[in-house]
């Protein structure tokens, strides 16, 4: 059984990540708002859509919309359709408490069921210079204790992703367990560069060959993502490009192999080409997209795997699934170099 813990770990932590990753709901969100745009010292009636949300069965909802120094003005009133849409009133004051002409707010809802739900940026609050109306609203300060908690163990809802933020335990969690196997795929061709031991050749082939699946999986993974929060299976986005063109050079260590036939002169020239893509992968992968500007999260200034993406909820899933899919990839790499074995005692029979 010494030998078989980990397998029986890689079985229950993917277990583990598919039951969790799947079933855990999200919390609940906004979804979407009428209007985009509200005149200071008037009144701003919203017809707002939400998801996974109970208000109906709220005893009270509440809504606010907060500036960016905190100040807020709430709801003169909310009117339930049912439990997924609302007509929200508020009276806007004459000015901005920060100062400004215009400003976005962010439209907060809370209830007792549901907790706090948050869209970023949602209405530009504008004054009309010609015309300031007076009315008896006044920006407070948001007294964070009295919103109920939002509460349970479930998942952040991100207005852009929604239902696909579940992918992180996936599309990005593969990409960081083929990081790993290439860095051990590398050390091998390195040891046998050093020792011409075949054995390390065949170890760094498997490792290298399932690290490939890994990323074609990754890479169709993400384009299944893109398609629902860009509106397209694949763009021109310098992160995607360069992340495929780094799956094709590997690729090439595939043909590279299998186009030499003398058995030393395959591992030496594979072991130095895998050296080489290595190396090249670094720059294509961490540093030319970080040069310009991508829609990919980690690049140009937009954010990855920080508040905005991972929260502690996800990093629960996140983490064990890097592992998970880590200890798959040994495993299969593992029985790729015993078959590999094998292969060779039976042509030297």
């Amino acid at each position: 059984m010494k030998y078989w813990w980990w397998k029986v770990l890689a079985i229950a932590t993917f277990s583990y990540v598919l039951l969790a990753g799947l079933l855990t709901p999200l919390k609940s969100g906004i979804y979407s708002v009428d209007k985009t745009k509200g005149l200071l010292g008037s009144t701003l009636s919203l017809h707002v859509e939400t998801y996974n949300t109970y208000m109906s069965s709220a005893l009270q909802n509440v809504a606010f919309l907060k500036l960016s120094d905190n100040k807020v003005i709430r709801s003169t009133s909310i009117n339930e359709i049912n439990d997924y849409t609302a007509k929200i009133n508020f009276e806007l004051p004459s000015e901005l408490s920060t100062g400004k002409n215009a400003e976005r707010a962010t439209l907060i809802i809370n209830n007792e069921v549901d907790g706090s739900m948050i869209l970023p940026n949602a209405i530009l609050l504008k004054q009309d210079t010609t015309l300031i109306k007076q009315n008896g609203a006044k920006w407070t300060a948001l007294d964070v204790a009295s919103l109920f908690p939002n509460k349970g163990f479930r998942f952040p809802y991100r207005n852009k992703l929604h239902e696909t933020i579940r992918n992180t335990f996936f599309h990005v969690a593969i990409w960081f367990a083929m990081f790993i196997l290439l860095i051990i795929a590398l050390v091998y061709s390195i040891r046998y560069l050093i020792s011409k031991d075949l054995q390390f050749d065949y170890k760094a082939a498997a490792f290298t060959n399932i690290s490939i699946y890994f990323g074609i999986i990754g890479l169709i993974t993400g384009a299944i993502w893109a398609k629902f929060t860009w509106g397209a299976f694949w763009t021109a986005d310098v992160k995607l490009n360069m992340a495929a063109i780094s799956v094709l050079i590997y690729a090439a260590y595939w043909m590279l192999r299998s186009s030499i036939r003398d058995v030393d002169s395959k591992a030496r020239i594979a072991a130095s080409y895998n050296i080489f893509a290595f190396v090249v992968m670094i720059p294509l992968i961490f540093i030319i997209p970080r040069l310009t500007d991508s829609l990919h999260p980690g690049n140009g200034g937009n954010p990855a795997l920080g508040g905005e993406d991972l929260d502690n909820s996800l990093r629960l899933i996140f983490y064990p699934s890097i592992i998970a899919l880590t200890l798959i990839g040994l495993w299969i790499a593992n029985l790729t170099y015993r078959l590999q074995i094998i292969h060779d005692k039976t042509l030297e029979e």
